[in-house]
């Protein structure tokens, strides 16, 4: 089992700044990829940013350039830097998780951007 926690939303004006984190506790040494997905009200949940345990990042068209993902495992912990953040960025944040077998979701983290 696999628990995830995640860290870091809030409230945050156009054009600001926002570093969500994810703690990751139990059987964490069978993780490979872990990765940041998003759901806005009205919306499915869509992948925002993933990385491997040999670090290879995949960003969502609409992030790159902008968000940058890091993973610490020795610390077992996942970011997501959010720079020049716009209101369509508006969402819940849920940090994922996966053996390649299992997968496993955080209980999310609202970011929401003013205009």
């Amino acid at each position: 089992q696999v628990q995830l926690v995640e860290s870091g939303g809030g409230l945050v004006q156009a054009e600001g700044s926002l570093t969500l984190s994810c703690a990751a506790s139990g059987t964490i040494f069978r993780l490979s990829a872990m990765g940041w997905y998003r759901q806005a009200p009205g919306k499915q949940r869509g992948l925002v940013a993933a990385i491997t345990r040999g670090n290879t990042t995949t960003y969502t068209d609409s992030v790159k350039g902008r968000f940058t993902v890091a993973r610490d495992d020795g610390k077992n912990t996942m970011t997501l830097q959010m720079n020049s953040l716009k209101p369509e960025d508006t969402a819940v944040y849920y940090c994922y998780a996966t053996t390649g077998v299992y997968d496993y979701w955080g209980q999310g983290t609202q970011v929401t951007v003013s205009s």
